[in-house]
């Protein structure tokens, strides 16, 4: 089972975080799954980009992107060459380390 090492995220875990996730879970479900409350405006339906994330370590092990997921990354906050969106990048079995950024599109979270 692969590990997430989630880099400290000022709200969502301070002190970072490390998780287990099934390979084929996506990023998103996972970090979600163990309480790391990651944005998912559109409910993982590949709609927006509020729970981008910059894979660290490890991107080469996660499924390829699809041309959906590229066209919306140019709108995300923060973004940079290893940038995908959470909810879209599926786990091999490949250890990952992921930095979410402070910032989303989003002006307020929802259901705060």
């Amino acid at each position: 089972m692969p590990t997430i090492h989630i880099l400290p995220h000022p709200e969502l875990c301070p002190q970072g975080a490390t998780i287990q996730a099934p390979a084929g879970t996506s990023i998103c479900e996972a970090l979600l799954d163990n309480h790391i409350q990651i944005e998912h405006a559109c409910d993982m339906s590949c709609a927006c980009t509020t729970c981008h994330v910059v894979v660290r370590k490890g991107l080469e092990s996660l499924n390829e992107p699809e041309e959906t997921e590229e066209d919306l990354l140019d709108r995300a906050w923060g973004l940079e060459p290893q940038s995908r969106l959470g909810c879209q990048a599926f786990l091999a079995q490949q250890d990952i380390t992921v930095d979410i950024p402070r910032y989303t599109i989003n002006h307020a979270r929802e259901n705060h």
